[in-house]
């Protein structure tokens, strides 16, 4: 079964965001388990420390940062195909906080993504990972989404 832990900075404030995110996790349990770690907003070397405890040993670790690559949904979809048929059935998604993510976790991820040039709350940036992901998950599985 894969597993997808979403490891961020604070919690969820805003209603919206905390239902928006509780649809995509129960969508992403047809494909897999998926889960949130939290971790206490502090300084940017604090935060690292402690997302860095979180990440599970054997995790695909991909980092969301302002300087990572940014790809299409297709791109993801592949990606996460191709990491699942070499061996990955857990994958990490890193969200720093409003600071941006410490450099020791951008060193610790497997890939670096950015989502866009703007900039969006650490709170979004869930949100839109989620929906990605199981973007990624109907394209794997030959599922029609909306384009």
């Amino acid at each position: 079964m894969i597993r997808f832990s979403f490891i961020c900075v604070g919690k969820l404030k805003e209603d919206y965001t905390k239902k928006a995110m509780a649809d995509y996790c129960t969508r992403l349990s047809k494909y897999g388990k998926a889960e949130t770690v939290e971790v206490p907003e502090s300084d940017i070397a604090g935060e690292g420390a402690a997302l860095i405890k979180k990440i599970p040993e054997r995790a695909f670790v991909i980092a969301l940062d302002l300087h990572g690559r940014m790809i299409d949904s297709e791109a993801f979809a592949s990606m996460l195909k191709k990491q699942t048929v070499d061996g990955f059935s857990h994958f990490a998604f890193v969200i720093g906080g409003s600071d941006g993510i410490a450099k020791e976790v951008t060193d610790r991820a497997d890939v670096r993504l950015c989502l866009s040039p703007m900039t969006f709350t650490h709170q979004m940036t869930r949100v839109i990972v989620a929906e990605q992901i199981y973007r990624a998950m109907k394209i794997n599985s030959g599922e029609t989404y909306h384009k």
